[in-house]
């Protein structure tokens, strides 16, 4: 426990705000030879449609689709899961939900987190000499030893959860509004419960809350201010860096700000959109302008747009999910069909990724950690199976192979937590079961078990309209390949080396800066 308790007083010590001083960005001997900078971005709840160099339609990510124009796209890059906690371990561990525990999203008073005992990326690129800095939404733990600076971020700002998991001062700037956190005994000022009321949001600094409740408006800038602070401290020392960004966009609650440009033809959903790309941007400009010939810059969605909120809710773009929607209920988030589980995903590198390159490769979230520690020249956890492939042969333009087999978990929709309920197979996708998530119109499509199941070809129908008949010979022959595939990843992950999350619940974890204020408000 010596380690721990050295780890609880250094970071510690940042209490004040005072993180850069304190930490060590001298150069080692295993350190001298190069090793590539790494940048990665997390959109929360982007539709595919959302991008505007995979949707025409798509006006309002100037920076991104520059990006796209200067470094590679991928058309078909998969979440790991379709909702926040389970896709987010999975990215920073390579490893499904039934591997690392991970398979529901955690919540304000959870106990637990990832599991202490699964590696993550942050954890192996410290032990390659990297400097390491997490920016954003974490929602992978916040009590004890789950809180990110435990977890191989040297640095952390940001929020622990979702955004819309506490109350704000200002109802109004953002949409839907969330209800006001209670000044004094009396209740909150809104009935509706489009957030939580609880408890007002925490802004993190390291180990220390420095503001609560947070100010969405100035949330996006300070992030962007951090970040770019962060990626100057460790390109002036020499060291590489791992940067982590888990954004609050596009997920509701939309701030407001900046103000509309032409509030007649801009939407509220399109202006949240600009905001982020402009940070987006913000960030990249500075890769460009310190450590741009060595840093890979990875963006990506963690899963498809949230259908229920309207049109406070992204595009899916072509992947309208047809099936389901004749069905009723939601074909996005928390689904596997396409809409939920295909995501934008763009790598830039100069030099060394081809420049306005479309990579329709099978990929995935699970293939950021092996291929990040492998460009690293770092070394994968013994003792683990991992469900994610080096793509670097891929991003450098070598390769078009990706993965022959995708396995996507139910993640919230209809269905047990985790339970690998659809099996994407080249170009065809076989679903087990269907239903279970809200759309727009309030409808929740019925829980649907197909002991023969559906099977579509997404070359011919890629709005997964129509299935393959239960006769035809192209059904049959899928059917025993999935089978087969199926039955072996199962029996993979029961041999394997496997973790159990603690989803256990107590109020006396919520995070909190001032305990004798209602609602943990900092003066």
């Amino acid at each position: 426990m010596g380690w721990l308790f050295l780890k609880v007083l250094v970071v510690g010590v940042t209490f004040s705000g005072f993180f850069y001083p304190l930490v060590d960005f001298s150069i080692s001997e295993k350190t001298r030879i190069r090793k590539p900078n790494i940048v990665i971005i997390l959109a929360d709840d982007m539709g595919w449609g959302d991008l505007g160099a995979n949707w025409a339609e798509t006006k309002d990510t100037l920076n991104l689709d520059k990006m796209a124009s200067e470094g590679m796209r991928f058309v078909d890059f998969h979440t790991a899961a379709s909702t926040c906690s389970p896709s987010r371990a999975s990215l920073l561990t390579g490893r499904l939900g039934l591997r690392n525990g991970v398979t529901h999203n955690f919540a304000v008073t959870s106990v637990g987190g990832l599991p202490l005992n699964e590696t993550t990326l942050a954890e192996l690129l410290q032990q390659a000499g990297y400097t390491t800095a997490m920016i954003g939404k974490w929602h992978l733990g916040h009590h004890g030893s789950y809180h990110p600076n435990f977890r191989g971020f040297d640095y952390y700002f940001g929020i622990p959860y979702s955004h819309d998991m506490g109350c704000t001062d200002t109802p109004g700037y953002n949409l839907p509004p969330c209800p006001a956190c209670p000044q004094g005994n009396g209740p909150s000022r809104s009935p509706e419960r489009d957030c939580y009321t609880d408890v007002a949001l925490p802004l993190y600094e390291n180990l220390n809350i420095v503001e609560q409740p947070v100010n969405l408006s100035g949330l996006a800038q300070k992030y962007a201010e951090k970040a770019v602070e962060f990626i100057e401290q460790a390109s002036t020392s020499g060291r590489p860096f791992l940067l982590y960004v888990g954004l609050a966009h596009m997920h509701v609650p939309l701030s407001a700000t900046p103000p509309l440009a032409n509030p007649q033809s801009q939407t509220p959903y399109q202006a949240g959109l600009q905001e982020m790309d402009c940070l987006v941007g913000k960030i990249k400009d500075k890769v460009d302008h310190t450590a741009k010939e060595n840093t890979l810059l990875w963006f990506i969605g963690d899963n498809g747009p949230w259908a229920q909120k309207c049109e406070l809710a992204g595009s899916v773009g072509p992947f309208t999910g047809s099936w389901q929607t004749h069905q009723g209920g939601s074909p996005a988030k928390q689904t596997t069909w396409e809409g939920g589980h295909r995501v934008p995903a763009l790598a830039y590198w100069p030099s060394r990724i081809p420049a306005n390159a479309t990579s329709s490769a099978l990929l995935s979230v699970l293939d950021i950690f092996p291929t990040v520690v492998a460009l690293a020249g770092a070394s994968l956890p013994p003792f683990r199976h991992f469900d994610g492939l080096d793509a670097s042969e891929v991003l450098l333009g070598r390769s078009r192979m990706g993965h022959r087999v995708l396995f996507h978990p139910n993640s919230g929709a209809a269905g047990e937590y985790g339970a690998l309920q659809t099996v994407r197979l080249e170009h065809h996708k076989a679903f087990y079961i269907t239903g279970g998530a809200k759309a727009c119109d309030g409808s929740v499509g019925p829980e649907q078990h197909h002991t023969l199941p559906l099977i579509f070809n997404l070359e011919e129908d890629i709005a997964e309209g129509t299935p393959l008949p239960r006769g035809s010979l192209e059904y049959q022959a899928v059917l025993r390949k999935v089978r087969r595939v199926l039955a072996d990843v199962l029996q993979d992950i029961a041999s394997d080396n496997t973790s159990r999350a603690d989803y256990t619940q107590d109020p006396s974890v919520t995070p909190c800066c001032n305990p004798y204020q209602i609602a943990c408000r900092c003066q």
